[in-house]
């Protein structure tokens, strides 16, 4: 935050709705045949047409796709599809809606209630996104007779983006902390993106969430200010904390709140007054004349029972299918959950383990392997996870936990197997079992073969075995790490720690 600080009055209480923008991921735009997925450095305004321009005499055609997709996320969330619905046009002008108004729903969106992450949800419908703008962008220009040179301010507008469909979620105002509020749009991501409708991607604007937040003494709800331009999660936290501290601050020194429009600046972390807030009276809706009116019930595929049988596994039911089936821990749970291709990673090696004897036991190991060691060795690569992923192959990396649970190799040795496998170029070249044995890494479990080993280093250390014999019981573990050293790494460390208890005594 600035220079503000967060109040220390418990006094004031804070109510948060959040407005969440996505892109949905069709081929094509909302209402015309532009392709929706430029390629990433493409020309600016090149896949753009009379109809996403506005041009006089074009008629939009509503994108089918679009429209079940938005469908789905409303099934998802438990809420109630609308028979009825209709486009409207949200009437305001600015350089970045092209047709002067902005083709929206208003009074009866495609869904309507539902819940998500615990909080209550007000509607879902779908638009047009608007064109992309850069402002403050710097010229040279001549000016007068002279010719002499100088600087001016101007805009641009890339329209490659106007016309793209989006998704407009909004809550009902029920979130009153940060935290909250950014768990609800992680979870929301989540879902969007295992239906498959938006790749809602915060970094590329493919996700944008907005930010209403009052603060009051009473219950009633104090006057809302809208926060603008929010590109990730932390942003978020960090604007409704600001936003918070700041509303306070008024309040204490007698002030009073205005309705407004505010963005967020990174640089400064701080908010900053944009515009006074508009009512929907401002945007004089009324249906849009140039599109037929929806009725649900008359097109088969977006009947809630068909939608609702092409739905994949949500998050919530794949954490509760993890906690009851294989026993991980939550941390480990929410890793596979947020990313997909891990979980899947995951659940393949799972089912090499099945002819394992201590299979719960198993795939704690390789939960915990795959959380920790193989997730250290995809952040420090600098290739793909799924490169990675392709190297060690979830066969192999079952092998070397079944090697683990069996006493074959140590855990210290199972790191080093990983790490080795993860170098190699091949699936074949990657078997733990051949990397054991070619770098000396399978434990020796010859007890005999161990005994003698460590009577030896037990007579080189009278003074440690005296020690012992006073009630040091923590010099065992100097005797098991000689034994380690001696045979570098190929002891079993449980099986020495056996064998030095029997010699000690």
């Amino acid at each position: 935050m600035s220079d503000l600080n967060t109040p220390k009055s418990d006094s004031y209480s804070m109510t948060i709705g959040l407005e969440i923008h996505a892109e949905l991921n069709t081929k094509s735009k909302m209402f015309c045949g532009c392709t929706n997925s430029p390629e990433a450095g493409a020309p600016p305004n090149m896949y753009v047409c009379p109809v996403c321009m506005g041009y006089p005499g074009t008629l939009p055609v509503v994108n089918k796709a679009a429209v079940k997709k938005v469908l789905s996320v409303g099934v998802a969330v438990g809420a109630k599809l609308a028979d009825f619905s209709e486009f409207d046009r949200k009437n305001y002008f600015y350089p970045d809606i092209p047709k002067g108004y902005q083709i929206s729903q208003y009074k009866y969106p495609l869904v309507s209630g539902g819940t998500l992450a615990g909080v209550e949800l007000t509607r879902v419908h779908l638009e047009e996104d608007t064109a992309r703008s850069t402002h403050d962008s710097v010229a040279e220009s001549s000016h007068g007779k002279s010719g002499e040179k100088s600087n001016e301010k101007y805009s641009l507008v890339d329209y490659n983006r106007a016309g793209v469909p989006l998704m407009e979620l909004v809550t009902e105002p029920v979130i009153h902390s940060a935290e909250q509020a950014i768990n609800f749009a992680k979870e929301l991501q989540l879902i969007l993106q295992y239906l498959d409708v938006s790749d809602a991607n915060m970094e590329k604007g493919q996700m944008r969430v907005e930010v209403n937040i009052s603060v009051s003494k009473s219950e009633t709800f104090g006057t809302k200010v809208e926060v603008k331009n929010i590109n990730s999660f932390r942003a978020a936290g960090k604007a409704i904390e600001y936003e918070y501290a700041r509303q306070v601050s008024l309040l204490e020194e007698g002030g009073s709140v205005k309705q407004e429009t505010r963005g967020w600046d990174e640089n400064k972390n701080a908010t900053f007054s944009q515009r006074s807030k508009e009512d929907a009276h401002d945007y004089r809706y009324f249906p849009e004349p140039d599109i037929p009116k929806l009725v649900i019930s008359q097109i088969p595929e977006f009947a809630e029972f068909a939608i609702k049988n092409e739905l994949p596994e949500l998050p919530a039911v794949v954490r509760d299918r993890y906690a009851r089936d294989f026993g991980i821990k939550q941390e480990d749970i929410e890793v596979f959950v947020t990313d997909r291709v891990l979980g899947k990673f995951f659940e393949t090696a799972v089912v090499s383990l099945e002819t394992s004897e201590k299979v719960g036991d198993s795939v704690k190991i390789l939960s915990n392997y795959i959380t920790s060691d193989l997730m250290g060795i995809i952040k420090n690569s600098p290739e793909s996870l799924e490169k990675v992923l392709q190297k060690i192959t979830p066969k192999n990396i079952a092998t070397l936990v079944v090697m683990i649970t069996a006493g074959d190799v140590s855990s210290r040795g199972a790191k080093d197997i990983l790490k080795i496998m993860s170098d190699v170029g091949v699936e074949s070249a990657s078997d733990p079992r051949i990397i054991a044995e070619e770098k000396g890494l399978i434990q020796k479990n010859d007890r005999e073969e161990l005994k003698k080993i460590m009577q030896e280093i037990v007579s080189a250390h009278p003074e440690i075995v005296s020690d012992y014999k006073n009630g040091k019981i923590s010099v065992l573990q100097f005797f098991v790490g000689q034994g380690m050293k001696a045979m570098k790494g190929a002891g079993n460390p449980e099986l020495l720690k056996g064998v030095v208890l029997e010699i000690l005594k």
